[in-house]
C-alpha cells in the first residue's frame, strides 16, 4: 500500500521512543521507503541501530556528520519525503518548530519539508496542559501541522492524564490516511451500512444471521483512505471499527432504517452492505418465553425495506449501491433488485462460492449497473472494496442512462457534485 511512498520519522527524547521501532517496521512491511531522524536526547532512550536495521537506511543526528553531505542528507531527504512525523514530540521540540528554530538536523530537515506534517505530543501531563505549550500546538496547526492527540492513562512519571504518545497502530493509520491512496472521494460524504441486525423475540432471543460486517467495515476504511468524509452505520459486530470514521451503532432493522433515512438526505454515495432482516417477529415478550411441550410458532411480519426507499428518495447526483447475497441465479435476482429498488449498482456475491462466504476474509463480487457486469476475482475485502469504489466512480463520471422512480434521466444530470 506505500509502494514508493517516503516517510521521515522525526524522534525525539521521551520514553515513547522505544514505539517507534515498531511504527518503522509496519511502514516497510508496506513497502515503504522509511527515515529516521533522531535528537541526540532520543538517542539515550533507543540505539539508532534499531533503526537501521528496520528500515535499511542511515539514522539521522548530527547534522554535520562528516561520513555525509550536509547539503544533500538535509535537503534532498526533505524533498522525497511524502510525510512527516514527529513521534513522539517533546515539549522542547514543539517548542523549536513553533518559533522556526532549526538547529539540529531533526529540526532543519523538518523546516525544509513542504510535505505533510503530523506531530505526535509525548510528555508528562502537567507539562502539556501548560499554556505555553498549547500555544505552541496551536501555531504548529496555523502552519499546517497535524496535531494527533495524545492518549490518556498512566505515565512513566507516575502521573495520570494526558500525554500518552498513541500507540503505533494508531500513528500508522494516520500515515495511511495521509498518503496510501488517490484522494479521489475527497470532499464527499459517503454513508455505509455494515453487520446484521437483531429481531428481538424476548429479552433472551433473537432473530439474526451470519454477517460480520467484514465487508461493509473494509468499504468503509478504504472510502475513507480515498478521502471521503464516511459514517458507518453498524449492527452489533466484533470488530473494531476503521479509524477517522463516524459509526453509528444500531440493533434492529428498525434502527437501521431511521439511522439510514435520518441522514440520507446529506450523502453523495450511500453503500447498502450490511445484512438486514427482512422479518421481525409480529410480536415480542417483555419477558422469557418459558418453554412448552407443544410446538411454538412465531409470527412475523416484514421490515421496511431501506433500499428501496432509498431509490424512491434519492437526491440530486446521489449514488446508491445494494449488495445481493444468494445461492442461485445470481446474476437473475441481482438485475430484478437492481431495476426494483431504483439504484445505480448491485454488489453480488453467491454464499456457496469458494471465498465469497460469511466471515471470511475475502470475497467475491459481481458488479452490476445498469448495462453492465464487471465480475472480480476472488480477493481480499479491502481489494473487493477498492474495485466497488473504482466501479462506482465509473458511474459517476459516464453518461449511463439510469432509470429512477420518477423517471429516465441521463446520468450526466446526476453527476454535478463529481
Amino acid at each position: 500500500m506505500l509502494k514508493n511512498k517516503c516517510v521521515v520519522l522525526a524522534v525525539t527524547g521521551s520514553i515513547a521512543a522505544y514505539k517507534i521501532a515498531g511504527l518503522a517496521s509496519m511502514l516497510k512491511k508496506q513497502h515503504c521507503d522509511v527515515h529516521v531522524m533522531m535528537t541526540e536526547n532520543a538517542v539515550n532512550f533507543i540505539n539508532p541501530i534499531t533503526f537501521e536495521t528496520l528500515t535499511g537506511n542511515k539514522c539521522l543526528i548530527d547534522t554535520f556528520d562528516r561520513n555525509f553531505q550536509f547539503s544533500v542528507e538535509h535537503v534532498s531527504l526533505a524533498k522525497k519525503a511524502d510525510v512527516v512525523m514527529i513521534a513522539p514530540a517533546s515539549a522542547n521540540v514543539i517548542g523549536k518548530l513553533a518559533c522556526g528554530i532549526a538547529d539540529d538536523m531533526l529540526t532543519t530537515t523538518i523546516m525544509a519539508c513542504k510535505c505533510k506534517k503530523l506531530i505526535s505530543p509525548a510528555m508528562n501531563v502537567n507539562m502539556f496542559e501548560n499554556p505555553i505549550v498549547q500555544d505552541n500546538l496551536k501555531r504548529l496547526e496555523h502552519f499546517g501541522y497535524e496535531v494527533i492527540q495524545p492518549a490518556v492513562g498512566y505515565l512513566a512519571c507516575g502521573d495520570t492524564g494526558a500525554g500518552k504518545m498513541p500507540e503505533p497502530e494508531l500513528l500508522y493509520e494516520y500515515i495511511l490516511r495521509e498518503i496510501a491512496m488517490e484522494k479521489d472521494l475527497f470532499g464527499k460524504k459517503v454513508l455505509v451500512t455494515a453487520g446484521p441486525t437483531q429481531e428481538k423475540i424476548d429479552p433472551v432471543r433473537y432473530i439474526s444471521n451470519h454477517s460480520t460486517g467484514k465487508m461493509g467495515y473494509a468499504i468503509a476504511r478504504i472510502c475513507m483512505l480515498r478521502g471521503a468524509q464516511v459514517t458507518l452505520v453498524s449492527g452489533k459486530t466484533s470488530l473494531t471499527p476503521p479509524p477517522f470514521v463516524t459509526v453509528v451503532p444500531v440493533v434492529s432493522a428498525q434502527d437501521m432504517f431511521e439511522a439510514v433515512t435520518d441522514r440520507a438526505s446529506q450523502q453523495d454515495m450511500i453503500i447498502k452492505a450490511a445484512a438486514v432482516a427482512d422479518y421481525r417477529p409480529a410480536h415480542t415478550s417483555d419477558e422469557k418465553m418459558k418453554k412448552k411441550d407443544e410446538e411454538l410458532s412465531v409470527l412475523l411480519e416484514r421490515t421496511q425495506d431501506i433500499l428501496a426507499y432509498l431509490g424512491e428518495h434519492r437526491q440530486p447526483g446521489q449514488i446508491l449501491c445494494g449488495f445481493s447475497m444468494e445461492t442461485s441465479n445470481m446474476l437473475e435476482n441481482s438485475r430484478k433488485k437492481l431495476e426494483k429498488k431504483h439504484v445505480d449498482m448491485i454488489a453480488a456475491n453467491n454464499l456457496k462460492q469458494t471465498g465469497a462466504g460469511f466471515g471470511t476474509d475475502t470475497n467475491v463480487l459481481t458488479l452490476i449497473s445498469a448495462d453492465s457486469v464487471k465480475e472480480l476475482p476472488m480477493m481480499s475485502k479491502e481489494e473487493a472494496a477498492n474495485g466497488l469504489i473504482d466501479e462506482l466512480l465509473k458511474l459517476c463520471e459516464g453518461s449511463i442512462t439510469v432509470r429512477s422512480c420518477s423517471g429516465t434521466r441521463s446520468r450526466s444530470d446526476r453527476t454535478q457534485r463529481y
